[in-house]
């Protein structure tokens, strides 16, 4: 089974969701089904069936995330630095619209590109491994080709 590359706060994020998924949501539905049963016929009953629904959901996603879980490779950031590798916080320049960005690499079950973090199976992560600090990269993305110049690298 291949390893799964976290962040620490990656791990802690995917065993609070894990927590709650057991301790709130599963209970809280399992209540929801019963009520609806009590309402009769259940060929008929829309709280029955969507109750079901978001059970047959939750019990996916525990099962999802123990899986990662339990096969997470959790990486120590603050014990990282030099070139650009996974756990890296990079501050980008765009050289088309002089826009700064940063992003942090992060694993792919963390990856949230409105948060900041990319995905390090991405194009524009690929294309920043192993780069250093004042290093020009062009990406190619679904978007067209982009130009950046890394401004700082940062890590834990």
């Amino acid at each position: 089974m291949e390893k799964i590359p976290l962040t620490r706060a990656g791990h802690t994020a995917l065993d609070k969701e894990l927590k709650t998924l057991k301790s709130v949501e599963r209970p809280a539905v399992i209540k929801a089904i019963a009520e609806a049963r009590e309402h009769g016929d259940l060929s008929e009953n829309a709280e029955y069936h969507a109750a079901r629904e978001k059970q047959s959901f939750i019990e996916g996603r525990i099962k999802e995330v123990e899986s990662i879980l339990g096969r997470a490779d959790i990486i120590d950031t603050s014990k990282l630095s030099g070139a650009i590798k996974f756990g890296a916080r990079v501050t980008l320049l765009d050289e088309d619209n002089e826009e700064e960005k940063t992003y942090q690499i992060v694993g792919e079950p963390e990856a949230d590109i409105e948060k900041g973090r990319l995905n390090i199976k991405s194009p524009l992560a690929r294309a920043l491994i192993g780069k250093e600090e004042g290093d020009s990269v062009e990406v190619r993305t679904p978007g067209g080709d982009r130009a950046y110049e890394i401004l700082t690298i940062v890590y834990g």
